[in-house]
């Protein structure tokens, strides 16, 4: 049954650049520190007289997002005060752009993009609840020292780090499993991009990548409802649940009636209830009093940047990536998806496919690859690749039918602790095929005569007992008989 609403979504998405300092002071931009507060100076802490400085590293690499998605790169940018009192941001506005952002348009499955812009991030509140000198972080100690409920700390370490956000066009959408699949599918391949252009490492589970959805629904597709956002949402599966929560609780609300409506607001996303909750009232961008930043210069960029070559030197991007595996190797999408996703084992395949030099023979490769090299990696995070040569000759045995489908998974596991010539390893523990018929019709001869009963009911037209004989002839063998040549070999002497 068709949605009653359509489910207008846009996305938000910010992501900390990777820079060796801070976007305006020379302090060590690194989201690994443990120790709080170490990272931070005069500029980033807002002392009086203290000026900023552009970091033009965060610049080059938002232009470079911006270029592999198709935008526009401004000629003139500048930088504004975005004034709001937190206590996060030590100088009571934060410096972001506004009016004349570095990047404009654009598109990425399937949204088009407002804008890509630069500004700095603010410091990391520490919440702590109801804590007590004498008894600790305790859920129902006394009240603290603090004079409330519990209090709270702040690091200063991510202030002024170099934070890119990226502004997409709403997208309208008919199913609510659709509208939050496909917010999903864009933060994933955005992640991608920041990975292949080296730009961010967009770390979801360390803040390095946070996204936000404005959600609105309407019956009617050319008119949009009141939008609500929800903010923050630190891993793939929140966003996705997150969308649909909101979807059905706006739903809820138009059709209860009597009263009850959708209220502009801000909403965070609760993970342990999965469900959103009122966080304030939506600000808009008049409450932020926007002025230019007097204390940075203006930015030419196409003077500062040489952006022809910038566009010539982008790496090969996932979509790029995914129509050469197509066409080239002609392998399954949940394969391509596996290169796309982990480059270092996409660079791997393609080394083999290379010796290999075969569609065919690169479909079994990658077959192998995604199914028991996979298979083996999710339990042993510290096993290695093979050389490609000796992965290659793998695939030749068994493309020449010279080890059986069981052998060569045994002997894919030897070489993945120890990187040897897999011909030598089948040739030592006799893993090798018989392809030679004369010895095979020996044994067939045997197992035929030692087994009346089955041969019996095969001539009775039961055939798929054949089978039975088959695994009996191979074991006679010791693992070493080619199936297809004595299934072949039992047909002709079963006439």
């Amino acid at each position: 049954m068709a949605n009653k609403y359509y489910s207008t979504i846009g996305l938000e998405i910010h992501a900390e650049l990777k820079t060796q300092t801070k976007m305006f002071c020379g302090c060590k931009n690194n989201p690994d520190e443990e120790k709080p507060n170490v990272n931070i100076c005069p500029i980033c802490m807002a002392h009086p007289g203290a000026l900023p400085v552009i970091n033009k590293q965060a610049i080059e690499n938002v232009i470079k997002v911006g270029l592999a998605v198709g935008g526009k790169i401004a000629n003139f940018s500048e930088f504004d005060r975005k004034n709001y009192f937190y206590p996060d941001i030590p100088k009571g506005y934060q410096i972001s752009q506004y009016k004349y952002p570095i990047v404009s348009g654009g598109h990425l499955v399937d949204f088009d993009i407002t804008r890509v812009h630069l500004e700095e991030d603010t410091a990391n509140n520490k919440h702590r609840e109801r804590f007590s000198p004498e008894v600790g972080l305790r859920g129902n100690s006394p009240k603290s020292d603090f004079g409330g409920e519990g209090y709270s700390l702040i690091d200063f370490n991510r202030a002024g780090v170099p934070l890119m956000e990226l502004v997409t066009e709403p997208h309208t959408f008919r199913e609510t499993e659709e509208t939050a699949k496909k917010a999903v599918k864009f933060a994933k391949e955005l992640q991608l991009i920041l990975w292949y252009l080296d730009v961010s490492e967009a770390n979801m589970e360390k803040g390095e990548m946070r996204v936000e959805a404005n959600i609105s629904i309407s019956a009617d597709p050319k008119i949009l409802g009141t939008k609500v956002e929800v903010k923050n949402l630190n891993s793939f599966r929140s966003v996705e649940r997150a969308v649909k929560y909101e979807i059905e609780r706006m739903t809820k609300l138009l059709d209860e009636g009597k009263g009850r409506e959708i209220v502009q607001e801000t909403r965070g996303w609760n993970e342990g209830k999965q469900k959103t909750f009122s966080q304030r009232k939506k600000e808009g961008s008049a409450d932020y009093r926007y002025l230019p930043d007097p204390d940075l210069q203006k930015l030419k960029l196409h003077e500062a940047f040489n952006l022809e070559k910038m566009e010539k030197e982008l790496p090969e991007l996932p979509a790029e990536k995914r129509a050469r595996y197509k066409n080239d190797f002609g392998i399954k999408d949940e394969d391509i998806e596996s290169y796309v996703n982990d480059p270092e084992l996409g660079l791997w395949f393609e080394e083999v496919a290379k010796i290999l030099n075969k569609k065919d023979s690169i479909k079994i490769l990658s077959n192998y690859l995604t199914s028991d090299y996979l298979g083996f990696k999710k339990n042993n995070q510290d096993i290695k690749l093979p050389s490609p040569k000796n992965f290659a000759e793998l695939i030749g045995l068994v493309i020449e039918n010279k080890i059986s489908s069981r052998a060569t998974k045994d002997i894919f596991a030897m070489i993945l602790i120890k990187d040897e010539s897999p011909l030598k390893i089948a040739t030592e523990k006799k893993l090798l095929q018989s392809n030679d018929e004369g010895e095979l019709k020996i044994i067939v001869e045997k197992i035929i005569s030692e087994n009346p009963e089955i041969v019996a009911i095969y001539k009775a037209g039961k055939e798929n007992v054949m089978m039975s004989l088959v695994g009996k002839i191979i074991k006679e063998s010791n693992g070493s008989a080619n199936p297809q040549i004595v299934i072949k070999l039992l047909k002709e002497m079963l006439k």
